[in-house]
């Protein structure tokens, strides 16, 4: 199934080649304005309970400046928090894995925007599955070419372990010795390439 949508994913290394230009993007307009496509929420709210790489030990940090009324009669409510970039819900920048590419804020927000393609391995998926290139063909024969500019996402099912570190991660340990231990899906390199 084909969608139009707005995400935070990584970015394939042709769309965040340094200086690259921001192409001419089609009007995608009919989203927003409610007449065409849909708007699908694939986000996990940030909390004490948000899952972060295991090297991060603080983890999601809240504090609650203000709530209740105030001298002045109105009610009022006000916090801060504080969260290491990679967990939850988030976009990694291409900086994050090379040298000299975009940050968050370089990236032109019709870069995030595209037709989608959901590739859907749920069926296969284990905790060290890597999608693969056949993945990206099995779905290209049922559906057609996967256009130029497209999203493509990758179904595996394993946000029905979110909230529960162990199984979402495959290990409980923290720190630098966790990184070792990870088990969950990815992509192979022959499929992000």
């Amino acid at each position: 199934m084909r969608r139009l949508i707005c995400v935070g994913v990584v970015m394939s290394g042709l769309a965040c080649a340094p200086g690259a230009r921001d192409p001419v993007a089609p009007d995608y307009g009919g989203v927003f304005d409610g007449t065409a496509g849909q708007w699908i929420d694939l986000t996990h709210a940030f909390s004490e309970s948000t899952i972060y790489w295991p090297t991060d030990t603080a983890g999601f940090q809240l504090e609650e400046l203000a709530f209740g009324p105030t001298e002045g009669g109105w009610f009022y409510a006000s916090y801060q928090f504080s969260s290491a970039e990679h967990g939850g819900t988030h976009l990694d920048a291409p900086i994050h894995f090379a040298e000299g590419r975009w940050t968050n804020d370089q990236i032109p927000v019709s870069a995030l925007m595209g037709p989608a393609a959901v590739v859907d391995v749920t069926a296969r998926v284990t905790p060290d599955y890597l999608v693969s290139v056949s993945d990206l063909t099995a779905w290209e024969a049922s559906h057609g070419e996967i256009p130029g500019g497209a999203v493509v996402l990758v179904r595996t099912g394993w946000s029905s372990r979110w909230g529960d570190r162990t199984a979402y991660l495959g290990t409980d340990l923290v720190g630098e010795p966790a990184v070792a231990e990870l088990h969950f899906p990815g992509l192979s390199e022959d499929a992000a390439q």
